[in-house]
């Protein structure tokens, strides 16, 4: 992932694309702030199961601010944030659909054994081994409480 970002932005400065450089730039820096924060506590670089999550959280802000510029009418300002989830969303894998969501929760209950309430945690710790970044865990949470009764 560090590879396809870094590459990413390397053609976006040659095409002289200023926003697609800008939030690859932040994107890289942010990487490079994990990366030091890591070697600090005695770590290895960050992985691409750690650059995931950071990419999400990046996709989640931009997504807060959209709606707050949406609200307050900037729409030059929605539409850049909107720039840069399109920029940020090529790089984490595809979501997955209702359906597919419903059919991981069913075999993670499964394959978890779960039986009630008490097991959510297996079922969600399950479901984020297996699909890292492809669920929304605070929608699925509500479905695994619904579907463990």
């Amino acid at each position: 992932m560090r590879e396809a970002i870094g590459e990413a932005y390397k053609t976006a400065m040659k095409a002289g694309d200023k926003r697609r450089t800008a939030t690859l730039r932040s994107i890289n820096a942010a990487i490079k702030d994990k990366d030091i924060e890591a070697r600090g506590l005695g770590k290895d670089a960050l992985s691409d199961a750690d650059i995931l999550p950071m990419l999400q959280k990046m996709v989640k802000q931009r997504e807060e601010s959209l709606a707050i510029f949406t609200q307050a009418g900037r729409e030059d300002l929605a539409v850049v944030e909107r720039e840069e989830i399109a920029i940020l969303g090529e790089f984490l894998p595809k979501g997955m659909t209702e359906a597919e969501v419903d059919a991981a929760i069913r075999d993670a209950i499964a394959k978890t054994g779960a039986v009630g309430g008490k097991d959510m945690g297996k079922v969600i710790a399950a479901l984020k081994a297996e699909y890292p970044g492809r669920i929304d865990f605070g929608k699925a949470s509500a479905k695994v409480k619904a579907a463990l009764g």
